[in-house]
């Protein structure tokens, strides 16, 4: 089924031109660790012309929740889609010490979708037997499983090859995932995984070790993505 936009999602997407920027990084969810978003910038060195492209959950269970906000809130050349985190904080279920009122009206105006051409960035996934405009903002931001449980396969990003390729956030996963239809980047930093990060022009993941652990996490919400599941749905 092919994903069309329609008026309800077009009120959280927004649309954005890699093509003014001379390289692309699309960032998974980096959960308030500065230090570990540091060392990857360190890595890519990214200069005023290159685009970083975050996939949400900028926030909660690190350390340094205002220190990741502070640095995307003021590069012009950083964008983010909201995570379930930030969901949380906006709607006050959940709070995070140093948070000021322009941190919480800036995580409020956040898209739920960015997209350019042939591609398109959410932070939990998409249906892909729905197009997006029937989508939920529950949904976009933590979808996860076309079976009838949360970790129960088939994965929505296991069976998505068409149009448009989708990078996300949200599930954690043991190694970093790629296909034609999805790109999956949450390798669970604060639980002691990678940073890691999707290099656009070249197609290849740039990695970095988080310098501790901060939380834990059980095995079985870990997913080993199994690429060759892939198909059509």
């Amino acid at each position: 089924m092919s994903l069309t936009f329609e008026t309800a999602v077009e009120d959280r997407h927004r649309r954005i031109d890699p093509a003014a920027y001379r390289e692309t990084y699309v960032i998974g969810d980096v959960h308030g660790c500065r230090a570990t978003l540091d060392a990857l910038l360190g890595t890519i060195e990214p200069g005023p012309e290159t685009l970083l492209v975050f996939v949400g959950d900028l926030v909660r269970k690190g350390p340094d929740s205002p220190g990741v906000l502070e640095f995307v809130r003021t590069h012009d050349n950083a964008v983010s889609v909201m995570g379930n985190n930030e969901r949380k904080l906006v709607d006050g279920e959940k709070t995070v010490p140093g948070l000021t009122e322009a941190d919480l009206e800036y995580m409020a105006d956040l898209p739920l979708v960015l997209s350019w051409e042939g591609n398109l960035v959410v932070h939990g996934g998409i249906n892909p037997r729905k197009p997006l405009s029937e989508q939920t903002q529950a949904e976009l931001l933590t979808f996860r499983s076309l079976g009838g449980g949360s970790y129960e396969r088939p994965y929505w990003f296991e069976q998505h090859a068409q149009a448009p390729r989708v990078f996300f956030g949200h599930t954690v996963l043991a190694e970093p995932f790629a296909t034609p239809g999805a790109v999956g980047l949450d390798t669970g930093c604060v639980y002691g995984g990678q940073l890691t990060a999707y290099r656009c022009s070249t197609g290849e993941f740039v990695a970095v070790d988080p310098p501790e652990t901060h939380q834990s996490r059980s095995a079985d919400s870990i997913v080993d993505p199994q690429p060759q599941c892939r198909g059509s749905v």
